[in-house]
This record gives structure tokens, sequence and C-alpha cells, in this order.
């Protein structure tokens, strides 16, 4: 089976984090370490990301959250044919972080699903959903779920799962 990249974002995925569940109950995870988890900086972690896709013997499946799903777009958009699908859960809001030019304004060349809230305050979910239009992602707003992080609740997260498992279902329909 290919790898499945874990991709957190600032501050890295804790311990109780929804995304170390994840790797538990997944098989054949790799989780991308940054050098500097307080310090965003889109060139040096895509670039991470995508030295972490290249070292891989396959296509991988992505399952990114907050800054590191910006991260993993740009490097999936530099490393074509690389990425299976991505999951995008409560990706930051570009345009926070004056970033929002450094990324694809295109459909990405890989499925993916951005899953967004009502109340994350790193971006509003209208912001969420014209990034996916943008990048031809399918996308869900799972209501008033935060951050979508161990502070709004999402430690384990089996309804992340079951997106996972959808997202790799029609990535893999897609092949046939």
């Amino acid at each position: 089976m290919a790898a499945i990249l874990i991709v957190p974002g600032l501050h890295d995925s804790g311990p109780d984090h929804w995304q170390t569940w994840f790797e538990h109950r997944l098989g054949d995870t790799r989780r991308v370490d940054q050098a500097d988890w307080e310090n965003p900086r889109l060139a040096g972690w895509a670039a991470r990301v995508g030295e972490v896709i290249a070292a891989q013997n396959e296509a991988v499946w992505i399952v990114a959250h907050s800054f590191g799903c910006l991260a993993a777009v740009r490097a999936g958009y530099l490393w074509p044919g690389r990425v299976r699908a991505a999951l995008l859960v409560a990706p930051a809001d570009p345009d926070r972080f004056g970033l929002a030019a450094l990324l694809p304004q295109e459909r990405l060349r890989f499925p993916s699903m951005i899953v967004a809230s009502n109340d994350d305050p790193w971006v509003r979910a209208t912001v969420a959903e014209r990034w996916a239009g943008v990048w031809g992602s399918s996308y869900r707003n799972i209501g008033s779920a935060g951050h979508i992080n161990v502070d709004s609740g999402h430690g384990p997260w089996p309804q992340g799962l079951a997106f996972f498992e959808e997202l790799r279902r029609a990535a893999l329909a897609l092949q046939l």
C-alpha cells in the first residue's frame, strides 16, 4: 500500500490530535516533520513535504491540517503524479499569511477534499469553499467545529477517517 503522509500545521499535532490518532489507525503512515514548527514558511515547509514525497517508492496519500494544507498543496502541485489524493482539513487562510499568490490558482492534478467548519478562527468557511472551487476539491462543511483540532474536541475523529476513506475510494475509482 502507498504511504500516507501526515502533514501537521503550526505547532505540530500533539499526541491527542486527530492526526496522531490517524497515525495509529492507518497503516504505513509517515509524519512530515518541519525544522521549525513555530514559524510557518511556505517555501520551506512545502520543500520538506516534497522531500518526503520524493523519498517514497510510489505516489502518496496526504492527510494535512491547517498551514500543513498550504504546504501540502504547493508540494503536491510541484510533484505531479506523486500524490494520489489529499485530505485538507481546516486549511489556514492563505491571505492571512500573504501567500495566496504562491499557491496554485487552478485545479490540482490529484483528487482532494477540503473539510472546513463554520466557526474556524483560521479560515472562514466561505474562503475554504472558494479554495475548494479553485483547486477542484470536493468540499465538506461539518458545521460548528472550530479549527478541527484538540482545542475544538477533535482527538479521535471517526468522521474524518470516513472522509479519508471516501476520498481514497474516489481516487482509486478514477484510476480504473
